[in-house]
């Protein structure tokens, strides 16, 4: 079973998605089925083959879920070091070539989400900015090529 570490938010996330698939999902996959069963011979059901199909692809998802949760290791986040940049810090950068000015929170793959500033340690950018300290300028390979960042601020 593989470690999956995560913060105490994002595992209560992945408890409440579970919760969400196996108490209203699942119910509704059956539901769809017992609806097409009803409706006469399963050989030529579109109906019945889209329900069975879906019920397939959700039972391996709450499989995955729980495989994940199982391996779990909450991260103490009182524990974390900010003199340089690791797992749940929250970086500020500035982009050298145009002063452009990011705030990112470093986290696991299974908590990334760009949207809301998260991302994975496991991009380049949080690779390359790993272990550094404030004032540091780091040079990154990205697809769009070599990028320079100086960090402003490491914060939790």
């Amino acid at each position: 079973m593989a470690i999956s570490y995560m913060t105490k938010a994002g595992y209560d996330k992945k408890m409440q998605e579970l919760a969400h698939l196996e108490n209203v999902e699942r119910p509704a996959v059956v539901q769809a089925i017992v609806e097409a069963r009803e409706k006469g011979d399963l050989s030529e059901n579109a109906e019945y083959d889209a329900a069975r199909e879906r019920q397939g692809m959700l039972e391996a998802k709450i499989a995955e879920l729980k495989t994940l949760i199982a391996g779990a290791r909450i991260i103490d986040e009182s524990k974390i070091n900010t003199d340089e940049v690791q797992l749940l810090t929250k970086v500020t950068i500035k982009n050298v070539g145009n002063n452009m000015k990011m705030t990112y929170t470093i986290v696991t793959e299974t908590e990334s989400n760009l949207k809301e500033g998260k991302i994975s340690i496991t991009t380049p950018i949080a690779k390359g900015l790993v272990g550094h300290k404030v004032g540091d300028v780091v040079e990154i390979q990205a697809p769009a090529g070599t990028m320079k960042f100086e960090i402003l601020d490491i914060a939790v």
